[in-house]
C-alpha cells in the first residue's frame, strides 16, 4: 500500500498515531496545522486520505467543505474525536448517545469517525484496537482511491477516443467545438491575436470516384501527416468533416495567418501523394484564413463562418489557393458592387 495522507492536526497528534502511518514505504504523510494550509494543500495536491483532529479549530468546517467539492469529494475523510468534553461524556453515557454523536459526525461529511481512547494508555508492541481500526480505514481508503484513479484513467481514454478521428488520428469536430471557445477566451484574456484556417481537398469526390474510397482515405491520411510535419507548435488541427479540416492558429495575426495558409497550400501541392509503389496522385487544397474580431461570438461561430466564406471564394476563383483574411472579402464585395 502506497497512500498519501494529509493530517490536519498538531505535531503531538501526529506522534500519537500508529508507527505504520509514518512508514515512508507505505504512506506519504503531510501535516497542516491550520485551515488555510489544509485547504491550499488539498487544492494543489489532493491526498487519498484527510485525517482530521476534531479538537483543532476548523476541522468540522473542513470536513463539510470537502464533501461540497465535486472534484474532491472522493478523498476519504477520517475525523478523529479527541475533544475532552465529548470523551468525558462518552464514559458517562451509553452506546445510544455514542451512536447519535457518531451519526452527526458522518452527516457532517466524515467517511469515518474514530473515538480516541479516553485514558492515555502507554504504547506497546501490540497494536491497540483503535490503531487497528484506523489502519483498517486506511486500507478502505486505499481501495477507494485505486478505483477512483482507475475510473479517471478510463474516462481519460474514453474522452480521447470520443475527441479523436479514427481515420486520420486528428482531433475531430467535437474536439474543435470544445477547444475553440477555450482558445477564444484565452486570446481575449491575454490580449493576444487568434486566427484559424479552413481547408478543403480539391476535387476529392473525383479521387473517390476514380480510385475508390480506400485510396481516398489514404489521401486524407497522407494529407494529415504532411500537415502535422509542417505546423508550428501553437497550431492545433482538427478534421472538421469529410475532406475539410480546421487549424486553430494561436497567437497569430491576420497577416501571419495568410502566410501560414499560403505556405501550407504550397507544401501540399508541390509533391505528389504516393499512395502505393504503382500509384501517385496530385493533390491540391483550397484554404480560407480568418482572425478573431472583437464582435465575434464566444463559441467561434462567426470566426468559422468568415473562414468558410474565404474558402468558398478560393474555390470559386479556381481552387488550389489560399485567401485570407477579411481584406479579400472586402475586395470581392467591392468588385461585385462595381459589376452590378
Amino acid at each position: 500500500m502506497n497512500i498519501s495522507i494529509l493530517v490536519f492536526g498538531s505535531d503531538h497528534f501526529l506522534a500519537t498515531l500508529p508507527d505504520q502511518i509514518r512508514d515512508a514505504s507505505a504512506c506519504r504523510v503531510e501535516i497542516a496545522a491550520n485551515l488555510n494550509l489544509a485547504l491550499s494543500h488539498i487544492q494543489t495536491t489532493p491526498p487519498d486520505v484527510l485525517l482530521m483532529q476534531a479538537s483543532l479549530d476548523g476541522s468540522l468546517e473542513l470536513c463539510r467543505w470537502l464533501k461540497q467539492q465535486t472534484k474532491l469529494a472522493w478523498i476519504y475523510s477520517i475525523l478523529w474525536e479527541d475533544r475532552p468534553h465529548l470523551l468525558t461524556q462518552r464514559d458517562k453515557h451509553g452506546w445510544e448517545w455514542e451512536f447519535e454523536v457518531t451519526s452527526e459526525a458522518l452527516q457532517q461529511g466524515a467517511d469515518a469517525y474514530i473515538w480516541q481512547r479516553s485514558t492515555d494508555k502507554p504504547r506497546s508492541d501490540t497494536l491497540a484496537p483503535i490503531d487497528r481500526l484506523l489502519l483498517a480505514h486506511l486500507n478502505v481508503a486505499y481501495r477507494k482511491s485505486q478505483k477512483y484513479r482507475d475510473m479517471m484513467r478510463t474516462n481519460d481514454l474514453l474522452s480521447a477516443i470520443a475527441l479523436a478521428d479514427p481515420l486520420t488520428e486528428m482531433n475531430n469536430r467535437r474536439a474543435l467545438e470544445w477547444d475553440l471557445p477555450r482558445q477564444i477566451q484565452k486570446s481575449r484574456s491575454h490580449n493576444t491575436p487568434l486566427s484559424l484556417i479552413i481547408l478543403d481537398v480539391d476535387h476529392f469526390k473525383s479521387v473517390n470516384d476514380t480510385y475508390g474510397h480506400l485510396v481516398g482515405d489514404r489521401v486524407l491520411q497522407l494529407l494529415c501527416t504532411r500537415l502535422r510535419h509542417n505546423m508550428r507548435f501553437q497550431d492545433t488541427p482538427f478534421r472538421y468533416g469529410g475532406e475539410e479540416f480546421v487549424i486553430i492558429l494561436g497567437n497569430t495575426s491576420c497577416d501571419e495567418a495568410s502566410l501560414v495558409a499560403k505556405r501550407l497550400n504550397r507544401l501540399i501541392g508541390e509533391q505528389r501523394f504516393a499512395i502505393s509503389e504503382d500509384l501517385s496522385i496530385d493533390v491540391t487544397i483550397s484554404l480560407g484564413a480568418s482572425c478573431l474580431r472583437n464582435d465575434d461570438d464566444a463559441k467561434g461561430v462567426s470566426l468559422l463562418y468568415r473562414a468558410d466564406q474565404l474558402l468558398l471564394q478560393a474555390k470559386a476563383l479556381g481552387r488550389n489557393q489560399a485567401l485570407g483574411c477579411e481584406e479579400h472579402l472586402e475586395e470581392v464585395s467591392a468588385v461585385e458592387a462595381v459589376s452590378s
